[in-house]
């Protein structure tokens, strides 16, 4: 089916990278925040109906699509409703998309839950938070996992940012600090260290153990490490050199013909599967990286060869068929499961913010037409569909940040 594009008036494109090309400065360096559902011919009044009713949804919706369940007086959850549990990853994703779209007190409870609930309080694992707990706040596995953090702190910026109370600020340095300093907390014969290789300063898988000698390249947020530099009370100067060795990993850890990222890499970049499951390939956690690319590159400037990687992936998936490509590939491109997932739609339409290949807009376009997952698998696809959606609209933002011309 042809759609006809409406006119854009010429003031509306003054803020818009020309066709075909990459953004020409970084939104940190004019404040500027892309629409590509404009771009594409869709109305503000449509897109804020399409957005504000998914935000709508994934908070307030019926049982069949809702993300977010209250507990007690003030208390909230994001339940992972595949495997009946929540997650520290679920958790701070509903933080950071409560914070975007402005809702304190969803942010708040959600906050409580984490905080009181899933934070370590003593021990070894003091300060890092539980990956895993039951609805009613009880843990299921103590242990870390990198990804939580690094969105609560983002988070937690965000919100001192957006709303003035410095008790965010505070909580959020003192993530920062368990990350990289969790040796002051850790006895040396537990295992337990930082969430970043001390050798590499890259993010590692798991903080103890085998875990730690490996990563996954979805953990990898350089665009968050930029403000942790500028508004962290402490270390700016690591976080600079986290992002800087951040971005270098993402640019070695994509294969070359596909784009594909595996799920699982060593520090080098080459996939590694160490208790097999087949996380060398391009599974669910694979899907996020190339959002993690595309904002670092579009906030920040970051790695010229993110606009390269965006249009090599993007290509590759075109070729699978827009409307029908799979969700999980090995990374020389055969497909291993068929499902079409509105989740990975989501990540491969932000990819369109920086990439400059002739299909970037027909991606937007998969996106807006996509319908959400509803059912028992809605929690990750309704999590990276919400975040897609945010981004596209110009509606997720690095929240009081001035521009810095």
């Amino acid at each position: 089916m042809v759609r006809i594009l409406r006119p854009v008036l010429a003031v509306a494109l003054a803020a818009l990278p020309a066709a075909g090309a990459a953004q020409r400065l970084p939104v940190a360096a004019t404040g500027a925040y892309r629409n590509l559902f404009r771009e594409i011919g869709r109305t503000d009044s449509e897109i804020d109906a399409k957005v504000n009713g998914a935000i709508h949804d994934f908070f307030f919706g019926d049982s069949t699509i809702r993300n977010y369940d209250t507990l007690g007086a003030d208390e909230a959850y994001i339940l992972d409703s595949g495997n009946g549990d929540v997650r520290s990853e679920g958790m701070s994703y509903g933080m950071m998309l409560a914070v975007q779209a402005d809702l304190r007190p969803q942010f708040d409870r959600l906050w409580n839950f984490a905080r009181r609930r899933m934070r370590n309080p003593a021990g070894d694992l003091a300060g890092y938070f539980a990956w895993e707990a039951n609805p009613d706040g009880t843990i299921r596995d103590h242990g870390p996992a990198p990804d939580g953090e690094q969105y609560f702190a983002m988070a937690l910026f965000f919100a001192w940012k957006r709303w003035g109370d410095t008790t965010y600020r505070a909580a959020a340095d003192d993530i920062l600090d368990h990350m990289l300093h969790q040796d002051r907390w850790a006895e040396r014969a537990s295992g337990v260290g930082p969430m970043f290789d001390p050798a590499t300063r890259l993010v590692v898988f798991v903080p103890r153990g085998p875990g730690a000698g490996f990563t996954d390249p979805s953990y990898h947020l350089p665009a968050f490490y930029e403000l942790f530099a500028r508004w962290a009370a402490r270390d700016n100067d690591a976080w600079r050199e986290i992002a800087r060795a951040s971005r270098a990993f993402l640019r070695t850890a994509a294969a070359r013909g596909t784009g594909l990222f595996p799920d699982y890499a060593r520090f080098d970049g080459a996939p590694t599967a160490p208790w097999g499951g087949g996380h060398d390939q391009f599974r669910a956690d694979a899907w996020r990286v190339i959002q993690n690319v595309a904002v670092d590159r579009y906030w920040w400037g970051g790695e010229a060869a993110a606009v390269e990687e965006a249009n090599r992936l993007q290509a590759f998936f075109a070729r699978q068929g827009l409307a029908t490509y799979g969700n999980m590939y090995t990374l020389d491109g055969r497909q291993l499961e068929p499902p079409h997932s509105p989740g990975l739609v989501a990540m491969n339409a932000v990819a369109s913010l920086i990439a400059t290949g002739p299909q970037r807009l027909d991606f937007v376009r998969e996106l807006w037409y996509v319908q959400p997952t509803r059912g028992r698998w809605r929690y990750y696809d309704g999590c990276l569909y919400l975040f897609g959606l945010l981004h596209l609209s110009g509606r997720y933002r690095m929240i009081g940040l001035e521009p810095e011309r």
